[in-house]
C-alpha cells in the first residue's frame, strides 16, 4: 500500500466530517496499524502539499494539514461512488466528450486515468463516452489543461459497453466476493485492541473497494448481466463497513485527542 493512497482514504474515510484536518503525529498515528511508517507518511503529506491536495495549518494541538478544497471536492465524488450514494436513472442516451488533450505526454497518462476513474471510457482515439454526463469532467479538463466538445447520442446499436472490460470487471468482483471475509478477519486478528482492529479491517476494506472506482464506470443496470456481481460485493462492502464503523471511530478519536 502506497502512502499517498493510504492518506487519501484517511482524509476522505475518516478525517472529512472532522473537518478534513488533523495534526501530524494523529496521521502517523492512524497509519501504523495499516503498515505505513512516519517517514513515509511525512514525505506523502510534502508531495501532497506540493501537488495542491493538501495545505499545512497550525491546530491547537500543533502543526497540521489540511485537505484543500480541490481535495475535498475529489474526497466527495469519491466517496458518493464508494459508497453508492447516488445512483442516477439513465434515460437510454450516451454522453460523449470529443477530447483535445494537452501537449506533454505525462499531462495526457494523467488526464487518460482521471477520465478513467470518473467513469468515461475511449471510444476511439479521444472520444470518450460515458452513460452519464459527469460533473467532474470539467474539473479533469482544466487541471490537464484539455479543451472538450460534448455531445449526446440518444441511441448506440449496440450499446458501446465494450469500450470497458466488463468481462475481467466481473472477475474482479468474484474475487472480491470470495476473498473480503478473509481479508477482514486477517486484519481482525492482527490487533489485540478491538478498536484498532476495527480501524485496520475497515481500512483494508474501503482501500480494496476503491480500486473498483479505476475500473466500474458504474454502468445503467439495464446495460449488465441479470447475474453481476458487483450487486453483491457492493451489499457485502456496505454490510462489513457499515459493521466496523463504530471500532473505527473510536479509534479515530482516540488517534486525534492523543
Amino acid at each position: 500500500m502506497h502512502a499517498r493512497s493510504a492518506l487519501f482514504d484517511v482524509y476522505g474515510d475518516h478525517l472529512r466530517a472532522r473537518g478534513s484536518q488533523a495534526p501530524v503525529a494523529a496521521v502517523v498515528r492512524l497509519l501504523d496499524p495499516v503498515g505505513i511508517a512516519a517517514p513515509a507518511v511525512r514525505t506523502a503529506i510534502s508531495r501532497m502539499v506540493m501537488q495542491g491536495w493538501l495545505e499545512p495549518v497550525q491546530l491547537a494541538t500543533g502543526r497540521g494539514y489540511r485537505a484543500t478544497e480541490r481535495a475535498v471536492r475529489r474526497l466527495d465524488e469519491a466517496a458518493d461512488r464508494i459508497y453508492r450514494r447516488s445512483e442516477p436513472d439513465w434515460d437510454g442516451g450516451w454522453h460523449l466528450a470529443i477530447v483535445e488533450p494537452p501537449a506533454a505526454r505525462s499531462a495526457r497518462t494523467r488526464l487518460r486515468a482521471d477520465l478513467g476513474f470518473v467513469g468515461y471510457a475511449e471510444l476511439s482515439d479521444n472520444v470518450w463516452v460515458s452513460p452519464y454526463p459527469r460533473a467532474e469532467l470539467a474539473s479533469v479538463l482544466d487541471r490537464a489543461g484539455a479543451a472538450v466538445r460534448t455531445a449526446r447520442a440518444a441511441d448506440f446499436d449496440p450499446p458501446p459497453t465494450s469500450a470497458w472490460d466488463l468481462a475481467a470487471l466481473h472477475d474482479a468482483y468474484s474475487r472480491w466476493l470470495a476473498t473480503a471475509d478473509d481479508l477482514i478477519a486477517a486484519q481482525l486478528d492482527a490487533h489485540d485492541d478491538e478498536d484498532e482492529a476495527a480501524f485496520a479491517a475497515r481500512f483494508h476494506l474501503v482501500h480494496e473497494w476503491r480500486k473498483f472506482l479505476f475500473a466500474d464506470p458504474g454502468l445503467p443496470g439495464e446495460l449488465l448481466p441479470a447475474d453481476w456481481p458487483g450487486v453483491a460485493a457492493a451489499e457485502l462492502f456496505a454490510s462489513e463497513a457499515t459493521r466496523l464503523k463504530p471500532g473505527a471511530d473510536r479509534f479515530v478519536a482516540r488517534c486525534l485527542d492523543s
